[in-house]
């Protein structure tokens, strides 16, 4: 029987115990998936990264892994995007403005932004994949100085999922930044851009190869075909960030519900680069 090693990372007592937070404000955003804004009762801030996530805690109920969808430069409170799909996510859309839960975290490794300043930057958002990483899109319109081109695109099944709206409007109408957005399926009263995700990959302007960061975050079946596109215009593999999305349930590399091949995903991701993953049979299926 092979023997799995798991990493050893010096995980904080936050990453075990949970912290009490206090819900400050919740948003419907589609019929699925509601956005909770959060406060730790904590002098501590999160203190995240773009890209890491947390376990939310409902006493009596069970955990959750939720990505934190809001900047650390906006750091008083945090925002998690929930879609209700369990008994967990369930109740905590239940939940209202004052009421009690448990934080665990800040869990993961998140994308490495220091390694992305004074780039060019292309984010690939697909559907609930607009969560994770719109925690990067925030840290870079605020830190818009730092950063070259930023070109974002963001394609999901209908009109009716658009997430973040009121972010999608600034974004269309931020001219620092290049937004592209498409449905695979529009309805009667759709009037933008109809087909996939990757079509709007054709429209981007060239991009220089050696100067380019690109993010592709999105449903695993989504990433063949963006990675075949950003390898098509010379983007070296170390300069293509993935956020995988994964079955985790302790977020501490304990349990290996989140495993591909030898790697636990909470440990050693969510967020990796391409050249780490392209060997892992399981880790983009």
């Amino acid at each position: 029987m092979a023997v799995l090693t798991v990493p050893k990372l010096d995980l904080a007592a936050s990453a075990y115990i949970p912290t009490p937070a206090r819900i400050v404000r919740t948003e419907q955003l589609t019929e699925m998936e509601k956005l909770f804004e959060i406060e730790l009762n904590d002098p501590r801030r999160l203190g995240h990264e773009p890209g890491q996530f947390v376990q939310v805690s409902l006493f009596g109920f069970g955990e959750a892994p939720i990505s934190i969808c809001s900047s650390p430069t906006r750091p008083d409170t945090f925002e998690l995007c929930v879609r209700r799909v369990g008994t967990v996510t369930g109740r905590l859309h239940a939940l209202n403005e004052g009421d009690v839960i448990g934080i665990r975290g800040p869990l993961g490794r998140g994308f490495d932004v220091n390694e992305m300043h004074g780039r060019d930057i292309v984010i690939v958002a697909g559907g609930l994949g607009l969560a994770p990483v719109r925690s990067l899109i925030q840290y870079i319109v605020d830190e818009r100085g730092r950063f070259g081109q930023f070109h974002l695109l963001y394609g999901c099944r209908q009109p009716s999922e658009i997430l973040f709206r009121d972010d999608v409007a600034a974004w269309r109408n931020d001219r620092r930044l290049h937004f592209l957005q498409t449905v695979d399926k529009a309805d009667e009263q759709w009037r933008g851009r109809v087909g996939v995700v990757t079509t709007l990959i054709k429209e981007l302007p060239e991009l220089d190869p050696q100067q380019t960061v690109v993010v592709i975050v999105g449903p695993p079946v989504m990433f063949k075909f963006v990675v075949l596109e950003v390898l098509a215009r010379r983007i070296p593999q170390r300069s293509i960030y993935c956020s995988l999305e994964r079955r985790m349930k302790c977020g501490i590399g304990k349990c290996g519900h989140c495993q591909a091949n030898q790697v636990y995903v909470c440990l050693e991701g969510p967020v990796f680069k391409y050249g780490q993953l392209k060997g892992l049979r399981e880790a983009l299926d």
